[in-house]
């Protein structure tokens, strides 16, 4: 994904699932914070892509699935 401040590296990026997904969750994304960017992958794909997100896009959808803009899915 190219955008200001992209491409970013993310190989040394220490990945984490959300504490709400339980240790065998095998359905799940995983998130890294790196500088200036927020990485998503799926967690049972490390080695394949990820989506990257400048911080304030990052949070501002993290804020509205909180507030059910989503809906229940």
């Amino acid at each position: 994904m190219a955008a200001q401040g992209f491409p970013v590296d993310l190989t040394q990026a220490n990945w984490f699932k959300s504490s709400k997904s339980g240790p065998n969750c095998d359905n799940c994304v995983e998130v890294a914070y790196v500088t200036g960017a927020i990485g998503v992958r799926d967690s049972k794909d490390k080695t394949g892509p990820a989506l990257v997100f400048a911080p304030g896009d990052w949070h501002a959808f993290v804020a509205s699935t909180r507030n059910g803009v989503f809906g229940q899915g």
